[in-house]
Order: C-alpha cells, then sequence, then structure tokens
C-alpha cells in the first residue's frame, strides 16, 4: 500500500470553475444560513437539483434501527460490502443525498453499498450519531456479513464517524476489511492550523461557521456550552486508540480547512501500525468526489477509492472505467 502521496499536476480548468462558482453561491450561502433547518433543506435541494446520479442507479431502503439505503449501478457481487455514513456537519443529510456518487462508486467496483442513516443534531446530540454507526455495522453481522466482509467509507462528519467506528471494532476485535474517506471531519478541538491557514483559501467551507456546527452536534445549541469532551474517542478519532487497524485511504483537497484533520488522522493511523494512503488533490474542494460528471478529478478519485476497495476485496479483475455519464 502506498505511503503518503502528494498530488501535483495542472488543476482543470472544470475545476477552477467550480471553485468559482462554489465561492460565490455556495460558501456564501452557508455563511448566512441561520438555523439547521433551514440547512439542511439547502444540503437536500443542492444533492436533488445539482449532483449527477449515474444510468441504472437503485437505491432500495431496509427499514430497522436504523435504516439501510441499498445503493447499486449495474451488477454486484454479494459481497464484501461498503458500509457508508454520510456527511453534513452531523446536523444535515441523508443517504438519498449520496446515492449519484454512490452509485457510481458502486458501479465502478461492482460492490453494493449499504449507506447508513443516523440521528442528526440539535435534536440528537453527541453520542447518537456513534450509537447509530455502531447499530449499523450490528445489522450486517445480523444479516451474515464476517467483519472481514465489511468495507467501511463516508465523506466529512460521516468520514470521521466512520473513523470513530473503525477504532471501536479495532477495540472489539471485529475490523473490518480497510476504510476509505472524503475529507474526514476527526478532531473537534478544532485545533488543525488549517482551520485558520486555509479559512480564505477554501472554496467551500466558512470556517467561522465550523465552531458553531460542532456546538449544536456536542451540545444541541450554537454554542459550546456543555460538558461533552471535545477530545472524547466517539466524535473525534483523531484522539482514538487504534489497535492494529486495517488498511485506510484518506483523500482530502489542498486548501481545505480539515486539511490537517485528514493529515493528522494519517500520522496517528501511522503510528498505530496501520497501512494509510493520503492522496491530497491540489485546490479541489470539501468533498468534490460527489461532483463527479462536473470535474475530472472527481472521476479520478473514485477510480482511485475503487482500486483500493478492489485490493482489499481480493477482486483481480480490477475497476471498471465509469466513463458512461
Amino acid at each position: 500500500m502506498a505511503g503518503d502521496r502528494r498530488k501535483t499536476g495542472a488543476v482543470s480548468w472544470r475545476l477552477r470553475l467550480l471553485n468559482g462558482v462554489l465561492r460565490r453561491v455556495s460558501k456564501r450561502r452557508l455563511a448566512r444560513v441561520t438555523t439547521p433547518a433551514q440547512a439542511g433543506a439547502d444540503h437536500a435541494r443542492f444533492s436533488r437539483l445539482v449532483l449527477r446520479r449515474p444510468p441504472h442507479l437503485l437505491r432500495l431502503v431496509r427499514r430497522g434501527a436504523p435504516d439501510l439505503h441499498w445503493i447499486s449501478a449495474g451488477p454486484v457481487a454479494a459481497r464484501p460490502v461498503i458500509l457508508y455514513f454520510h456527511g453534513g456537519a452531523y446536523v444535515t443529510g441523508a443517504p438519498v443525498d449520496r446515492e449519484g456518487v454512490l452509485g457510481r462508486l458502486s458501479e465502478m467496483c461492482g460492490l453494493q453499498v449499504a449507506a447508513a442513516v443516523y440521528r442528526l443534531a440539535p435534536e440528537h446530540p453527541a453520542p447518537a450519531q456513534f450509537e447509530d454507526a455502531q447499530a449499523a455495522h450490528a445489522r450486517l453481522l445480523a444479516l451474515g456479513y464476517a467483519p472481514q466482509d465489511i468495507i467501511l467509507g463516508g465523506d466529512s462528519a460521516g468520514g470521521g464517524l466512520a473513523l470513530a467506528l473503525l477504532a471501536d471494532l479495532c477495540a472489539r476485535d471485529l475490523r473490518p476489511a480497510g476504510l476509505f474517506a472524503f475529507s474526514p471531519w476527526t478532531d473537534l478541538t478544532l485545533s488543525g492550523d488549517s482551520l485558520r491557514g486555509n479559512a480564505l483559501r477554501d472554496p467551500f467551507l466558512p470556517a467561522e461557521r465550523v465552531g458553531e456546527a460542532r456546538g449544536y452536534f456536542l451540545c444541541g445549541t450554537p454554542e459550546f456550552s456543555c460538558d461533552f469532551p471535545e477530545a472524547d474517542p466517539r466524535v473525534s478519532p483523531l484522539f482514538a486508540r487504534f489497535d492494529a487497524p486495517p488498511p485506510v485511504q484518506l483523500h482530502v483537497g489542498s486548501t481545505e480547512i480539515l486539511l490537517d484533520d485528514t493529515r493528522r488522522m494519517a500520522a496517528h493511523l501511522r503510528a498505530a501500525g496501520g497501512k494509510v494512503e493520503l492522496i491530497e488533490q491540489p485546490e479541489a474542494p470539501h468533498i468534490w468526489p460527489i461532483f463527479d460528471g462536473y470535474i475530472p478529478e472527481a472521476r479520478q478519485t473514485l477510480r482511485e477509492t475503487a482500486r483500493f476497495i478492489a485490493a482489499l476485496s481480493g477482486r483481480a479483475d480490477g475497476v471498471k472505467a465509469g466513463n458512461r455519464e
């Protein structure tokens, strides 16, 4: 497994155009939104109207505690399975918002994705989300999947949730085959230098709202005014103990405010003996793979992720190109 990898080369004109649009529209909107409900409505509208879906997308909901959305696009193997957690700062989002990018990933690696529903703040502050992640994993075990048949994945807050679950599973000797994450939020102490150093460079996320999101998540209010420890490993996997972790692939944009969350997470996992592939995409916005069909960098990242998944699952037939639009 490759070690630290810094991407170089030209940034596509499509990515530069996307960054301009995000900076002028999405970042300004996120800076002005006043309530979690409004943020959730914006998130759902953006996902429904902007993000693209691949052909032959299928999403089936299996009700339970929690619900699992089974997402695929084309033929898939029975196992392994990808257990995925969506982002949204723990206050917005749903599996349906990620059906496009997860459908494309399913098409490319030939596996099903089980995208978990989890409770959202402020109505359900931490550790409700972690408890739901544990329950989602338990549901897959109950369906007959062995621990090594499961690959964890997530983006943003969902990436942090997947990593927190990974630490818990390692401690309980239920190690999954591996984990991948896009732009994970791993440190609720907000100590990463990039939160300040990339505040102006990040084209998507307004750094000044991160503390407010933390307050809603941990305390149920915009202020951090409760006793929930910011460094609790259930919310900040950067401070979790990892016992012999499986292979991990982490993706982050070089101008993201969460850049240091990902860099430090990679170093922490390596210190625990894990094999980590850290891929930094120049100038890419937060969770850029969701923009598949708009920028070539999104498709390339999904190919890299699919190759990682194929290696974990021992599927020597490789990865489908996923060129259909």
